[in-house]
């Protein structure tokens, strides 16, 4: 009798366990959205303050790349577009000369205009400065074109060689490297003193602050659900389950066959839909962890 009435508490134990399973629609995997952080430079971490678990701010500075090389070139560069601009002419003293000589043969042509008007003077002289002024406004159009050609091939020459630097200035920017976003650091892909290059992963991060639960419905209980609805969600701690609000922020408009390990309440159903719940973490829930959620969330307060 003792045996019959400890199997009779068993079944009655599991059939409440089966029964609390059953209030629950389905159920999901916690996931958060990961970023991998890339080197955008090559050469030798000099700095990198990196390692899982570390908590970082959107742009904080964790790590530096050998930046030798390129201080160098930018001084390099630097000390070339000096050299360019002083080789670009000052076209406005270049010409003075020139203009002063005009100025003179100008004077001279009218003092001999008016002696020639007084007949004191003779037409020839007249005619001598014409021609010598028309000799120099000839030259001055000549060594205007020439400095304006000489001025734009410095200036070209300085504009490129900034523009080389402000390159390098990105490259050095780059170099530093920043959290691209407030974040966990997951895992570690290198360490300070070994070589990196463009593209290399250094580290991979996710913001654990804001969890996502992506679950499978069916196609019936897909219209038991909304965007924005909030749901209860179940998460089994151990030693009891802790519930707590998860918002629908995302619904597949397409079906699929059923995932790997997906649990449904209808097991027979063979295409589902992918739906995501937002859920604001209060630091116990981890990637990969499950959890359950119901429909009717009133009834789980």
């Amino acid at each position: 009798m003792k045996l019959v009435f400890k199997a009779m508490a068993l079944m009655a134990v599991l059939t409440a366990c089966s029964n609390e399973d059953n209030n629950w629609d389905a159920t999901g995997m916690f996931e958060a959205t990961e970023v991998t952080v890339s080197a955008e430079a090559n050469g030798r971490l000099i700095h990198f303050d990196v390692d899982e678990g570390y908590t970082f701010k959107t742009g904080q500075e964790i790590g530096l790349i050998d930046t030798t090389q390129l201080y160098l070139n930018k001084m390099q560069l630097r000390a070339g577009m000096r050299a360019a601009d002083i080789r670009i002419p000052d076209i406005q003293k270049q010409i003075a000369v020139l203009e002063q000589r005009m100025a003179t043969a100008r004077t001279e042509k009218n003092r001999m205009k008016r002696l020639v008007a007084a007949s004191a003077g003779n037409q020839k002289s007249v005619d001598d400065w014409d021609h010598q002024l028309d000799l120099l406004e000839r030259e001055l159009t000549a060594q205007r074109s020439t400095l304006r050609k000489t001025s734009g091939s410095g200036s070209a020459e300085v504009e490129r060689l900034r523009y080389q630097i402000l390159q390098i200035e990105d490259q050095l920017y780059k170099s530093v490297i920043r959290a691209p976003r407030k974040g966990t650091v997951l895992r570690r892909y290198a360490a300070a003193g070994e070589m990196t290059a463009i593209g290399k992963p250094l580290f991979k991060m996710a913001d654990l602050d804001i969890m996502y639960l992506r679950v499978y419905l069916t196609g019936l209980q897909l219209s038991k659900i909304k965007l924005n609805q909030q749901l209860t969600i179940r998460v089994d701690d151990g030693d009891d389950f802790r519930t707590m609000k998860g918002t629908v922020t995302w619904i597949s408009d397409k079906a699929e066959f059923t995932p790997k390990g997906v649990q449904t309440k209808d097991e027979r159903s063979e295409d589902v839909y992918a739906v995501k719940l937002t859920v604001k973490n209060d630091g116990y829930l981890k990637i990969g962890q499950y959890g359950d959620i119901s429909f009717k969330a009133e009834e789980h307060d």
